[in-house]
């Protein structure tokens, strides 16, 4: 199967990649590279630098003739989202419609889209939520990914174009960027193990849904198989504080190093937790890593790169 990869050098979108080369896919990864790192990219796969706003993308769709188009490429930073929801915007609504029109133009019958579980819902009413919770996003970035969501269901009904949504929770793993605003376990890992300061935003008793990468990836390839348009919860359904968590990494890393803790961020949420049933029932997946296991690889994986920086 031919598969297009938007966000194919980040950190999600190229585990993602590396899966769908591994079932014997051949696959096309599209990056501008602002947030991805071109090493990331699987060396099996075809790499086009661009941007998906650009017109270049019909021309990319025109040559490949994809079967399915899996959209990772995003302004991912919640925080920037607020500060300039056009830019956001800009990008992951338009760009993403430059996507959809292309999909319609060059007959590719399916979508796989990276949505959020979180930034949708907004401050949940019940735990772990289900799909059906009312979505009331508190950020652009969490409008954008609904607005995006809609218009699947759009093109679907007017273009014949399948697609599955996966809402994934709080996504950690091995390449996770650990210099940028979004990821909070590569953002201490990093600081555990260069000493530096780690910040906390608020008291720390917030909670997040913590979901391992190979999770993430195990779910795009079911998804790749899976017969209707659908929307999934991609998360673990448990609950883990932030101070929990910096707890798990201090111990994991072997730091003395504590946190401090900064103002509350507005726009984040107080808790989540997501319901995989849904995902479970209908398209035979489920977490497999606990928290302790996911975060003794992630940690390993990035002592053996301060280690590689060493030599």
């Amino acid at each position: 199967m031919k598969i297009l990869v938007t966000g194919g050098a980040g950190f999600i979108g190229s585990n993602v990649v590396d899966g769908f080369i591994q079932e014997g896919h051949q696959v096309t990864v599209v990056d501008n590279l602002s947030n991805g790192v071109e090493t990331n990219i699987n060396k099996k796969a075809q790499f086009i630098k661009a941007d998906i706003r650009s017109v270049i993308m019909d021309t990319v769709f025109e040559k490949m003739q994809p079967d399915v188009l899996c959209h990772h490429a995003a302004q991912i930073d919640l925080r920037k989202s607020i500060v300039d929801p056009i830019f956001d915007a800009d990008v992951n609504i338009m760009g993403s419609l430059n996507l959809l029109h292309a999909c319609v133009k060059h007959q590719v019958r399916k979508v796989i889209f990276a949505s959020t579980g979180g930034a949708i819902y907004g401050e949940q009413d019940y735990f772990p939520t289900d799909e059906n919770h009312p979505v009331h996003p508190l950020s652009p970035y969490g409008v954008a990914k609904l607005t995006l969501e809609k218009y699947l269901y759009f093109y679907h009904k007017n273009n014949g174009i399948d697609y599955v949504v996966l809402r994934y929770a709080n996504v950690y793993g091995p390449r996770q960027n650990p210099l940028g605003e979004a990821g909070v376990v590569a953002l201490f890992t990093e600081k555990l193990l260069t000493g530096k300061e780690s910040i906390i935003n608020g008291d720390g008793t917030q909670t997040r849904d913590f979901i391992f990468i190979e999770d993430v990836v195990r779910a795009n390839l079911q998804a790749l198989d899976y017969p209707q348009t659908e929307i999934f919860n991609i998360g673990t359904g448990i609950e883990t504080e932030i101070n929990q968590l910096f707890n798990l990494l201090k111990e994991k890393t072997g730091s003395r190093k504590e946190a401090v803790h900064g103002p509350a961020v507005p726009g984040e949420l107080k808790r989540c937790a997501l319901s995989y049933t849904r995902a479970e029932k209908l398209l035979g997946w489920k977490p497999k890593y606990r928290l302790e296991e996911g975060i003794t690889r992630t940690v390993e994986f990035f002592q053996k790169m301060k280690e590689c920086v060493r030599v």
